[in-house]
């Protein structure tokens, strides 16, 4: 049980700094005016989504884009503390954080791509 209270406070508590940190400021450089340097500043999964999976973001509302980041991005961080928590010695725990992000980052990223193309929102409707 205490377990999982751990996990639950630290996905809320990683969630509540992804908004405040990188969602808000992402939302206040969409409203502004789009220029070259504001685009340099795009999100790394917006642009990892776009460039592996080819999602249209012309089709896709970039607000509702930005929170399943922030929650997929929440939810990773959130299973591999979790998982560093399991282990006793510091080191196997980065062995095991570092293996688990990148792993964690293509599976769920994979799954958001996944939810856009049943949505038709890929470009060209293929990958």
């Amino acid at each position: 049980m205490e377990e999982l209270l751990l996990f639950i406070m630290c996905f809320i508590f990683i969630f509540f700094i992804y908004q405040l940190f990188i969602v808000r400021p992402a939302k206040n450089r969409k409203k502004n005016n789009k220029r070259k340097k504001d685009k340099d500043k795009e999100l790394l999964e917006i642009k990892y989504l776009e460039i592996m999976y080819k999602i249209d973001l012309k089709k896709i509302k970039y607000e509702q884009l930005l929170q399943i980041c922030a929650l997929t991005s929440s939810l990773d961080i959130s299973i591999v503390v979790f998982l560093m928590t399991r282990f006793d010695n510091y080191l196997l725990e980065i062995v095991v954080g570092f293996i688990s992000i990148f792993i964690l980052i293509l599976v769920t990223y994979h799954l958001v791509y996944l939810f856009y193309k049943k949505k038709g929102m890929i470009i060209d409707g293929k990958h």
